[in-house]
């Protein structure tokens, strides 16, 4: 009998994620959480707008009284104190275009921590204080233009970033959003409208048609069709009566429902949903670290970079104003924007997509790691097969004892069990309306069975592994097929009959083997069951071999076996009795409904007990490793070349990149980078 435990499933107590904090000059790639972060995110996009209007506006006059400018144009539009001027309208966009900059470079100072603002405010106030002094007396030409083309530049190149990282954050939002703002509350049939995050657990509310559920509960009055895709990427809405679970955001039919609340509205599936996806979104893979580092060493590379390109370009004999030039075009062209935004873009769209998908990431790492996957070991039970048993067979083996008191005495030690095995004995006490006797000195026997005093009579309800162990000799006329499990029930130590029970093999799961096949991916079944029933699932689906009589405390060693040949293993099971070995596993992968979110040891978690998810989970892994690494590659590569064309190495040739062309191209790659995050998608 597989892992036939009898547990608590505790609840997990997840408090609202925090919002989002972010400033005018750093924003974070993490999406919003709440309408305040995401009206945060909103005022930042238009602050830059504004910005970038103002300063288009001014740049335009200080184009045309530029001396430079002028002599390009071949006219002289100079007047008296047009100097003067210009350094007006320069300061004010130096101050209030520069200023998003200018403050994010002493954060980075005050953080140690120099990186694009720092290269940006430094650049510009490089460019600023140079012009100044020129106006002051200085010998050379001032750099105004260039200033002002540079900041409006930036301030373009920022807001299109930020309505892309917020395009990338949008999924996320959208399950926010799909929590209902206001809930009606049924008290004594009068109907009161209430905010969704008073409710707790009891009240009662009412769903009508077309509605969002406000809660998770149970169903207590009416049935209709609920569409879960957007939580759980099931596509087929789902048929909901009295007695059944709906979770908060589900979108309700045609029928209204009256709905038993489970908890309140911090503790529902969808808040667990977003908590796990806002802090993979913060958490940091190995990945992202290198690009962190990477993006480090850049911006030391652009400081040194432009000293050496300035002090080359003036001592041999240019003029302070072309070195100067120079080494603003080096700095700003070298900004590591794009290396910095490579990873977290593609990470705070893939986190969000899964979940939308039912694929739920608390752990970046294992699921970067999802692609290295060599062997998947399942667990039989509600993986692979329905997890509905159902009784077959009962067989009475005392004489005086019948079919019915066998299903009673079984169902009386299985109440208390929420085991699929527990479940199917007690649907058929209940389908042939058999009374349940109350049980004392109740006892699980840890992957064996269970046992309890029912009436006087000490009774056990025990695997075939049971009997094995304690010699108990099994029945001659015992028959059993390849697909049924079958449990043995002890009345007084003495064998007084057994149920068999089977349980249905899933639709989709011969295709998900077959895929896996087709990756080079071996799969392996593990169950708790017996080798007959193992063997024929194993074989019908074609897998490449199985583990049966598996006890709980064994799977780790199981595990461990596989990976000392040199497997990458992924462990697929309920996260409640396998929790060993998904947390042994390389990449443990806990498979259930949402009351099973707390699947602490799991690194992933599958909404749906679909195999074909585990499939999708692992080719979106290969995706969106594929995405950084591109990211990466297109960012730093863009570096490589801008940098040598930014110091002016091809300036024999005729070719030289003014600091604005420098901004162009710099906010180009950071919005390739932005776009390309954004193509990912769940196969």
């Amino acid at each position: 009998m597989e892992n036939h435990n009898h547990h608590n499933h505790q609840e997990n107590q997840v408090t609202q994620p925090a919002q989002m904090k972010g400033h005018a000059g750093h924003h974070s790639p993490n999406p919003p959480m709440h309408q305040t972060g995401h009206d945060h995110h909103a005022m930042m996009i238009a602050d830059f707008r504004k910005r970038f209007y103002i300063v288009l506006i001014l740049t335009i006059p200080i184009m045309l009284i530029s001396p430079m400018i002028q002599q390009f144009m071949g006219v002289n539009w100079q007047f008296f104190g047009s100097s003067y001027l210009l350094l007006a309208l320069s300061s004010v966009v130096f101050f209030y275009g520069g200023w998003p900059f200018l403050t994010g470079w002493m954060e980075e100072i005050k953080a140690r921590n120099p990186g694009m603002m720092f290269l940006i405010g430094f650049a510009v106030t490089v460019a600023y204080i140079y012009s100044v002094a020129i106006v002051f007396g200085l010998q050379g030409m001032d750099f105004f233009w260039e200033l002002a083309t540079l900041i409006l530049i930036m301030l373009l190149g920022h807001w299109i970033e930020m309505k892309s990282v917020a395009g990338a954050s949008k999924e996320l939002e959208l399950l926010v959003q799909l929590m209902p703002a206001e809930a009606h509350l049924v008290m004594s049939d009068v109907i009161h409208e209430v905010k969704t995050d008073t409710l707790k657990a009891n009240d009662v509310i009412l769903v009508k048609p077309g509605e969002k559920v406000a809660a998770d509960g149970i169903v207590s009055e009416g049935e209709s069709y609920l569409n879960e895709s957007m939580l759980t990427g099931e596509s087929k809405p789902v048929k909901k009566s009295t007695g059944d679970k709906v979770i908060a955001g589900a979108i309700n039919g045609n029928g209204a429902i009256k709905v038993n609340v489970s908890h309140a509205a911090k503790d529902s599936y969808l808040s667990h949903v977003i908590k796990l996806v806002d802090d993979a979104q913060k958490s940091k893979s190995k990945t992202q670290l290198l690009a962190d580092q990477a993006a480090r060493w850049l911006t030391l590379i652009a400081i040194v970079a432009g000293l050496v390109t300035f002090f080359y370009w003036y001592l041999t004999g240019q003029s302070l104003v072309f070195a100067m030039e120079r080494m603003v075009t080096v700095i700003v062209i070298c900004c590591p924007h794009a290396l910095g935004l490579a990873v977290p873009l593609v990470v705070a769209k893939s986190t969000a997509l899964s979940a939308k998908h039912g694929l739920l990431i608390k752990n970046r790492t294992a699921f970067e790691n999802s692609r290295k996957i060599s062997t998947i070991v399942f667990d039989k039970t509600g993986t692979l097969t329905v997890g509905k048993f159902e009784v077959s067979k009962i067989v009475a083996l005392q004489s005086g004892l019948t079919e019915n008191e066998i299903i009673r005495l079984a169902a009386a030690l299985e109440q208390k069990s929420e085991h699929p095995i527990a479940t199917g004995i007690l649907k058929k006490a209940k389908d042939t309306a058999i009374p349940i006797p109350v049980t004392d000195n109740f006892n699980a026997i840890t992957g064996k069975g269970v046992e309890a005093t029912v009436e006087g009579k000490k009774v056990l309800v025990v695997s075939p592994g049971y009997l094995t162990e304690n010699n108990i000799t099994l029945p001659e006329r015992f028959t059993a097929n390849a697909t049924e499990t079958v449990v043995f029930v002890l009345v007084n130590n003495e064998l007084a009959g057994y149920i068999a029970l089977s349980d249905e093999i899933r639709p989709e799961s011969a295709d998900a083997i077959k895929t896996l096949a087709d990756n080079k991916i071996k799969s392996i079944l593990l169950t708790g069951d017996n080798a007959k029933v193992a063997k024929s699932v194993s074989e019908t689906l074609g897998m490449d071999s199985f583990m049966a009589e598996v006890l709980p405390h064994q799977k780790l060693e199981k595990i461990k076996e596989l990976q000392s040949k040199g497997e990458f293993v992924a462990m697929t099971g309920d996260g409640v009795n396998d929790a060993p070995a998904l947390a042994q596993a390389n990449v443990g992968i806990a498979v259930g409904s949402g009351s099973d979110i707390a699947a602490e040891t799991a690194g992933i978690i599958l909404v749906n007990s679909n195999p074909k998810d585990v499939v999708s989970l692992i080719l979106f892994g290969k995706a969106t490793y594929r995405k950084m690494i591109q990211n990466l590659i297109w960012a730093t590569g863009y570096n490589v070349i801008a940098l040598p064309l930014a110091a002016g190495v091809l300036y024999n040739w005729g070719i030289l990149l003014s600091p604005a062309a420098g901004a162009v191209l710099m906010t180009v790659s950071t919005v390739v980078v932005a776009i390309n995050a954004s193509l990912l998608k769940v196969k």
